[in-house]
């Protein structure tokens, strides 16, 4: 990775510690330690170990209290553990700690991969190469659905999660979590919710569910935007419907029509007309799994309707004065207009 920085001054913790920890029982862990941090993404909080001949990436949950159910390093650590071995894109956890006296916080440490990360512009590996966008397109609909075709009972994860109602508890949850962030009554919310309860379709068989995926979730190989070397952030990985996963890809893609708040809530380069539409991500993902997307619509509404609730999350924190980030003084008026584009997917349906 290229976001690699020193350790934040709020963000550390006993290396010292954790080298004791950890001598014995990595490969390398006997040399000396020295740490450092990804800059990239904003919940989880990742690691570089390196000990000279071996170098391994930590993760721990975010500082402060965290919700229940979010942030699971074991859970993360329980798929990466065997998922390497049926989708060589997951990177291989080695070691799971919950201990809190270690560094503060339960973690895990897996392997590390190297490669680019795309997030709000192309790099400059990438810049020179004109089918770049297209390149990174395919090879991300193409991983997604690789992913979706692991046989997950064939590597022990057939009780990651329940399957049956998977739909149902995402739509009753995010209302659920909706209803709590608020900070002011929007029918529009309201009108979604009751528009994805009444039109919520039949789920194809289980998958696995990634849960976050997203362009800034892959890693590409240096100098081949069409070669995904890894896939991260799998703490939220569960059984359920594959659609959802693409309706959250949708979510956060954009296109250059795009009206200028939606390409604010975009985790990729915006305003690049050479990446591909969402309708041709979709087309394709369907050539490659057989599966009938005429309802992707309702999933795209959901994913949208989900990202209101963590914009809702984040700025009711800003307002409650829980952080005095003042990127997040703005986020109260993004809300409806986010709730609008969910409406507009639903009712175009």
């Amino acid at each position: 990775m290229s976001d690699i920085i020193p350790v934040r001054p709020d963000e550390r913790f006993d290396e010292a510690r954790l080298h004791a920890y950890l001598k014995g029982k990595l490969p390398g862990a006997e040399n000396a330690l020295r740490v450092a941090q990804f800059g990239g993404g904003v919940a989880n909080l990742t690691y570089l170990l390196d000990f000279g001949s071996h170098q391994y990436v930590l993760r721990r949950p975010p500082l402060g209290p965290v919700a229940r159910g979010a942030h699971d390093m074991g859970r993360e650590y329980r798929v990466l553990s065997v998922l390497h071995q049926a989708f060589p894109k997951a990177p291989r956890a080695f070691l799971y700690c919950d201990d809190p006296e270690i560094i503060g916080a339960p973690f895990f440490v897996m392997e590390r991969r190297h490669g680019i990360v795309v997030r709000r512009s192309i790099p400059p590996p990438f810049a020179d190469i004109p089918d770049a966008p297209q390149c990174m397109s395919e090879a991300l609909i193409e991983t997604l659905a690789e992913f979706h075709a692991v046989d997950y009972a064939a590597i022990g994860l057939e009780t990651l999660g329940r399957p049956k109602g998977f739909i149902d508890r995402q739509i009753e949850g995010w209302y659920k979590r909706w209803r709590a962030a608020k900070t002011n009554d929007l029918p529009l919310m309201d009108e979604v919710y009751a528009w994805l309860k009444e039109n919520r379709p039949p789920s194809p068989s289980p998958t696995l569910v990634h849960n976050d995926y997203k362009l800034d979730n892959v890693m590409f190989a240096e100098g081949d935007p069409s070669h995904v070397v890894a896939v991260f952030d799998w703490d939220m990985c569960t059984l359920g419907d594959p659609f959802s996963d693409l309706g959250a890809l949708l979510t956060y893609w954009t296109e250059p029509t795009d009206p200028p708040y939606m390409q604010m809530t975009a985790l990729m380069p915006v305003g690049d007309n050479r990446f591909w539409t969402r309708a041709r991500l979709v087309e394709r993902y369907a050539e490659l799994t057989g599966r009938d997307v005429s309802d992707i619509h309702f999933y795209h509404a959901l994913g949208l309707f989900r990202l209101v609730v963590i914009i809702a999350q984040i700025y009711i924190r800003y307002v409650r004065g829980q952080t005095k980030d003042s990127r997040f003084a703005a986020l109260g008026e993004l809300i409806p207009l986010v709730a609008r584009s969910a409406h507009d997917v639903a009712m175009r349906s």
